[in-house]
């Protein structure tokens, strides 16, 4: 299973290591997650770089593609020449967004017929772009997913899980990130929430 977490310049370093960090919970499973991005190394909104795992172009076969957010989204949205080396399919591959990932899936023109959630700060370039926000923190229609809110990436990690492999393994990984005397709360009320989707 090639999953490939989108990061580009200015991302927000929670929304791509949190679903990272869950998903690579499957790794015995033979999951390979991977940071990918269109060039070597990105820097964060809060100035950490990272090398890049796996060219932009890993996500056209990936069988799991998620979009991360970032301050410079809006200025990614634009750039046609950096979009048109992602050809996504989401009959073939499980696609998600968080926040202002949102904002790419839709110029990518994957949201279609798709309401989608996103951030509070994101939200009126989404609906500009022709989405209909949801007020809520995941929503999923077949193969694509968004997410809105830093902390909801744990929702789009679990959903692939759920999807890709069922509900124990998806609870296992979710029990396992969850904090000390509260796992049981936090994988009733993730697992309950996305499993309406599946």
């Amino acid at each position: 299973m090639k999953i490939a977490i989108l990061t580009f310049d200015g991302f927000n370093e929670l929304d791509s290591f949190i679903a990272m960090g869950i998903l690579n919970r499957m790794k015995e499973q033979g999951w390979d997650v991977q940071i990918t991005s269109p060039s070597p190394s990105v820097v964060s909104m809060n100035g950490v770089t990272v090398m890049s795992q796996q060219p932009l172009e890993f996500a056209n076969t990936a069988d799991v593609v998620l979009f991360g957010s970032g301050l410079l989204t809006r200025d990614i949205a634009k750039d046609s020449h950096l979009l048109s080396r992602l050809n996504l399919d989401p009959n073939k591959q499980l696609i998600g967004g968080q926040c202002s990932g949102t904002l790419l899936m839709s110029v990518l023109g994957l949201l279609k017929g798709v309401s989608a959630c996103t951030d509070l700060t994101t939200k009126p370039w989404v609906i500009e772009s022709g989405v209909k926000v949801l007020n809520k923190p995941f929503n999923a229609k077949d193969n694509i997913a968004t997410a809105g809110g830093c902390l909801a990436s744990q929702y789009l990690a679990a959903w692939v899980i759920y999807k890709l492999a069922g509900k124990q393994q998806a609870e296992a990984a979710i029990h396992y990130v969850s904090p000390v005397s509260e796992k049981e709360q936090y994988v009733n009320h993730c697992i309950n929430l996305v499993g309406q989707y599946i």
